[in-house]
């Protein structure tokens, strides 16, 4: 009894991110999802898809189903980039196939983050929704006023009118031309010729042009002052966080993501985990010529690069093992940062900070 395509776009200008949800294990997209997300036009950016109960399947069937779902999709959402989809199994019952769970933890996490950054991007958001409505209300403008002007003044004005929204099209191409104005700017023809059926044409405004101006002042000089504005003001908020529900689960305690796994394997052991490998780390720094029990940075570079990590990679490791930061390393230093890069080359991402637990076990009090 209503339209429910006109609410999904009514609450898809308001709301900060749009997910589309599909069933791995039943992928088709109905006539009725196809309108929906044809209804979402305009607001591709704000659009994620969830390919949801993906533990229902096997791996090589997952792979042809997603290929399958990307294919589909692109044929229904005209986007330059692809959109963002992440594989899963959100509900809380045991998975089915648990081949790939730790794709799933990975892809979860992933879109918990996207979901988290939200508030900080809000105010922009609502910035690219203000420049997006002045495009709109400029075009409006221009076909009203082009609208009135082909209106005769005393006869025909019935048959003039239908003759306009017929050509409705052709009146859109014309102004596109004439102002260089994006496709993308004017309002859905359709529904525009629809509410243009019930108006009186001879009532409409003439263009004001001091309107107008003030409009691409505010798109030229005015937005471009609020973004930075905006930039500042999100730069010195303190950091907003999505919490709660299925938040709660995700960050602390052994089932966080990740936990145990490439910085963080050894993180519960009493033993330092670097020890395991340093005996073969040992040899190598032995052949560095070390001085004083230190090797110095040209020497740990020399062996390091072996690795073929970029530099950038390189450096941050460095930052890490460095603990006393003169520049050198002993032989736990060395051994770390031969652990960091097999951490790194393992296809694991390296901590921001040391984490407590990689701390060399001469070096603990020092920081303490």
């Amino acid at each position: 009894g209503y339209d429910f395509a006109a609410v999904l776009e009514w609450f898809a200008e308001r709301v900060d991110r749009i997910i589309l949800l599909f069933d791995a294990h039943k992928l088709d997209i109905s006539d009725e999802f196809s309108e929906v997300i044809k209804a979402l036009k305009n607001h591709e950016d704000k659009m994620r898809v969830v390919l949801n109960k993906a533990d229902q399947i096997e791996t090589q069937q997952l792979m042809r189903v997603y290929g399958a779902l990307m294919w589909s999709l692109g044929k229904i959402v005209n986007t330059p980039e692809v959109i963002r989809v992440y594989i899963g199994s959100f509900w809380s019952h045991p998975l089915l196939i648990p081949d790939n769970r730790k794709l799933f933890e990975a892809e979860e996490q992933d879109l918990f983050r996207d979901i988290q950054s939200l508030p900080r991007n809000a105010a922009l958001r609502k910035l690219n929704d203000l420049i997006k409505r002045a495009r709109l209300a400029k075009v409006h403008a221009y076909i009203i006023s082009s609208l009135k002007k082909e209106m005769p003044s005393v006869f025909g004005k019935d048959n003039k009118k239908k003759e306009l929204v017929n050509n409705l099209g052709e009146i859109y191409a014309r102004i596109e031309r004439e102002h260089q104005i994006s496709p993308g700017d004017f309002p859905n023809l359709r529904k525009m010729q629809d509410q243009l059926q019930a108006q009186d044409f001879s009532k409409f405004q003439p263009l004001k042009s001091k309107l107008l101006e003030t409009v691409e002042d505010m798109l030229a000089n005015d937005i471009a002052q609020l973004m930075v504005l905006v930039r500042q003001e999100e730069s010195q908020r303190p950091t907003q966080m999505v919490k709660g529900g299925a938040f709660e689960g995700t960050l602390h305690g052994p089932f966080g993501h990740g936990y145990g796994e490439g910085a963080g394997e050894g993180i519960d052991d009493a033993e330092w985990v670097v020890a395991r490998d340093k005996p073969m780390y040992d040899e190598i720094f032995y052949t560095l010529s070390p001085v004083d029990g230190k090797i110095t940075g040209a020497n740990a570079k020399k062996e390091m690069v072996r690795s073929k990590l970029p530099n950038t990679v390189l450096g941050k490791i460095w930052k890490l093992a460095d603990i006393d930061k003169d520049g050198m390393l002993d032989d736990e230093e060395f051994a770390l940062a031969n652990h960091l890069i097999k951490v790194k080359l393992e296809g694991h991402e390296l901590p921001n900070e040391l984490p407590s637990h990689l701390l060399p076990p001469s070096k603990r009090k020092v920081t303490e």
